[in-house]
């Protein structure tokens, strides 16, 4: 038996390697991802498998930022790229150059994703949309300025409102770095004097060409902008985050420009019409204001007024003299109260009972009246008072009544 010569396990691994990586410089491989792992320098790792093997997957930071959509584990893709030899692990592995969604391109898998995520965060509630200003003093737009997106946009506004201060802010509007561009003009758009409403957009296209509006860069800088934003981006059928995430989305760019300002010979046609409504208003006002004036003065206290006031002046009359009678009444009763009244306290009064034949008796000195025997001693003086009159006199004898009363 002939024994090879002996190699090296580096070797071995070298001469794979070469015949490996000779063989397979660029494939296209289908399977779904599963591990994926983004490191921190930007690099993707992952395993590529179906049913019934697996291989390693690498995509280098340059390519993987370049990625319009998000890997994630699950997702059936063609992966196209070399497929090398790791010499220190001895395995081999694919290093990526492209990845395609299966079933889906990447730009709407992309755009999808995206969709779902800023709709999660609320970026197109209705309640976070701002009112267009009614009469903006200026108006800034944002998108190329050598296309016909901003020809349309400023004939609009020049016929709508001959005079309008416009603002162009010239950006890419498609290619590389154009969304880091419109985005950073929105953030700025705002230190303007006089804006009060910002257009955005550009004229129609292919999904690639219109990409820029369906980047989060964008969305973001527009849920950001302290002014109203009306996205203006290619058709009709033409849908991107942008729109999603503006305050008002226009069809076209034309629109875009009818839907913030209003038409001056239009607003001043409305103008007149309101004041020829306000004159016949008024002249309608006055009219039924005479009318009632007209119907108020055939009423009689109107047509005759002296005789409403002598009718009042009777009635007056005819309380006075009632308050007279129900007072002379009163008083009447209460004159005849009080000499009632008077006669019985005449008749308890002392006086009155010494007009009948009896005195009364004091000590001349203390006045005390005297009641009995037994309050008077000889020698005493004392004071009788009679109806008309007093006596003085001096005791002289006391006699002892037999009789009790």
């Amino acid at each position: 038996m002939n024994i090879p010569e002996p190699l090296s396990v580096s070797e071995l691994t070298r001469q794979v390697k070469d015949l490996v990586e000779a063989n397979f410089p660029s494939v296209a491989v289908c399977g779904e991802i599963s591990g994926l792992s983004r490191a921190a320098s930007g690099h993707l790792y992952f395993t590529l498998k179906d049913e019934d093997s697996q291989i390693r997957g690498v995509m280098w930071r340059g390519r993987a930022g370049r990625l319009k959509f998000e890997v994630e584990d699950g997702l059936e893709v063609v992966a196209i790229g070399a497929v090398e030899i790791y010499a220190a692990r001895g395995s081999y592995q694919l290093i990526c150059e492209e990845l395609i969604p299966q079933g889906v391109g990447a730009l709407e898998l992309a755009f999808r994703q995206l969709q779902e995520k800023l709709s999660r965060e609320g970026l197109f509630d209705i309640e976070r949309k701002r009112p267009l200003p009614a009469l903006p003093r200026r108006v800034a737009l944002v998108t190329s300025p050598t296309g016909a997106a901003v020809r349309d946009m400023i004939q609009v506004l020049t016929r709508r409102w001959p005079g309008l201060p416009i603002t162009i802010l010239p950006v890419r509007v498609q290619g590389e770095g154009a969304a880091e561009e419109i985005a950073a003009t929105l953030r700025q758009v705002g230190r303007i004097p006089e804006v009060d409403v910002v257009i955005t957009g550009r004229g129609g296209g292919s999904l690639e060409d219109l990409w820029a509006f369906n980047e989060e860069v964008v969305a973001r800088a527009i849920a950001e902008c302290p002014l109203p934003v009306v996205s203006a981006v290619g058709h009709e059928i033409d849908v991107t985050i942008a729109d999603l995430v503006s305050d008002r989305r226009a069809l076209t760019p034309s629109e875009a420009a009818e839907l913030v300002i209003p038409d001056q010979a239009e607003l001043r046609l409305a103008l007149e019409q309101a004041q020829i409504r306000m004159r016949t208003a008024v002249r309608e006002l006055v009219q039924r204001g005479r009318e009632r004036l007209d119907a108020l003065r055939e009423r009689r206290p109107m047509a005759k007024p002296w005789e409403l006031v002598h009718d009042r002046v009777q009635l007056l009359d005819d309380w006075t003299q009632q308050l007279q009678r129900t007072m002379r009444q009163r008083a009447k009763s209460a004159r005849q109260g009080i000499e009632k009244s008077a006669a019985e306290l005449e008749a308890l009064s002392p006086l009155a009972v010494l007009g009948r034949g009896y005195s009364l008796t004091t000590d001349a000195e203390s006045k005390k009246l005297l009641r009995s025997i037994a309050d008077v001693t000889n020698d005493q003086e004392i004071e009788t008072r009679l109806k008309d009159g007093t006596i003085q006199s001096r005791v002289t004898t006391i006699n002892q009544s037999k009789t009790e009363y």
